[in-house]
């Protein structure tokens, strides 16, 4: 009933952008902080960026910086995360999730999260 769909991802070239979409449905995203995750292969999941529910306030990774741009169109019930000047390190499965946000750790997932497929982002060198 819950369920939360990630896609937009691909394979760019280095310097290239996307723009990753997730997508509510079962319930509204209007009460919800929301974090986009990555994991890479070999690699533990990490917060990359969170927006809170009244997108009063956005947080980043440092590695992501000044290049990706977390974003929510409430009416559309989604959120997106706008990746430009991707770099090979980039490449991951991006997921997304209901989560705290902080600017000291910048998402955890709530206790109870139903983990979508995720959407692959793979930036060819």
């Amino acid at each position: 009933q819950v369920q939360l769909v990630e896609s937009g991802g691909g394979l760019v070239q280095p310097g290239g952008s996307l723009r990753l979409s997730c997508a509510a449905s079962g319930f509204t995203l209007d009460y919800y902080n929301i974090a986009w995750f990555r994991q890479a292969p070999g690699k533990e999941r990490e917060g990359v960026s969170c927006i809170f529910s009244r997108d009063i306030s956005t947080v980043y990774a440092d590695s992501v910086k000044g290049r990706f741009t977390i974003s929510r169109d409430n009416t559309k019930n989604t959120v997106y995360l706008q990746m430009n000047n991707l770099k090979p390190e980039d490449t991951a499965i991006y997921y997304c999730a209901p989560s705290t946000c902080s600017r000291s750790y910048v998402a955890r997932p709530l206790k109870v999260v139903s983990w979508g497929r995720g959407t692959q982002v793979t930036v060819s060198s």
